[in-house]
């Protein structure tokens, strides 16, 4: 499996005042035999009463805690406790994406999220916890096609409200996720038409 090395060569926006709110960082893992030819893994998110994601489809992920060294090292830590895959041993840490900003799941105060990329090494065992209801890897020829973009509208304290977002066989990601993965899909192809470049 290559490299997606190329991600260094971007500057992602980092929010100026991240430091001063709670943060959060996901994890968004990519495994395949080249840039062209891969897929990315996500999780759905366990049903609960209250979430306002509950059954959203997401990257795994979560609040930074005192005992983290970094925002990278939460998405590893909060990616082996929620399926089991062990970034740590079998992850190659890419880079990171822009900073996001959005809201604490029970209250109407900012957070900060962070997403980090990186390339699988591992196997297909997976050991969900309570947070997450099934895991999945979808194809990135599957989530770069622009036939596979939809709407999906959602009803808000503001009214009804239409959101992008990427339909993959009764699953929908969109917020958040869908942003993450848009910037992702973008710089790879990007990087992909450098290497191109570079190799003409």
């Amino acid at each position: 499996m290559p490299s997606l090395r190329w991600l260094e060569k971007y500057r992602p926006h980092k929010l100026p005042f991240r430091r001063h709110v709670t943060r959060a960082s996901v994890a968004l893992i990519y495994r395949g035999a080249n840039v062209r030819e891969g897929e990315l893994f996500f999780i759905q998110r366990a049903r609960r009463e209250g979430d306002p994601w509950s059954g959203d489809m997401a990257f795994p992920g979560g609040r930074l805690e005192r005992s983290d060294t970094s925002s990278r090292h939460t998405a590893m830590r909060e990616t082996l406790e929620e399926t089991g895959l062990d970034l740590f041993q079998q992850g190659e840490y890419q880079s990171r994406l822009s900073d996001l900003l959005t809201r604490h799941h029970s209250r109407w105060s900012p957070m900060v999220v962070t997403p980090h990329v990186f390339a699988w090494r591992g196997d297909n065992v997976m050991s969900l916890n309570h947070e997450a209801q099934r895991g999945i890897w979808i194809p990135l020829a599957y989530l770069g096609n622009p036939a596979h973009r939809s709407t999906l509208q959602i009803r808000t304290p503001l009214g009804r409200m239409t959101f992008p977002c990427c339909r993959y066989q009764g699953y929908c990601i969109w917020g958040l996720s869908y942003s993450m993965l848009q910037e992702f899909l973008r710089k790879r192809g990007e990087g992909r038409q450098v290497a191109l470049a570079g190799g003409s």
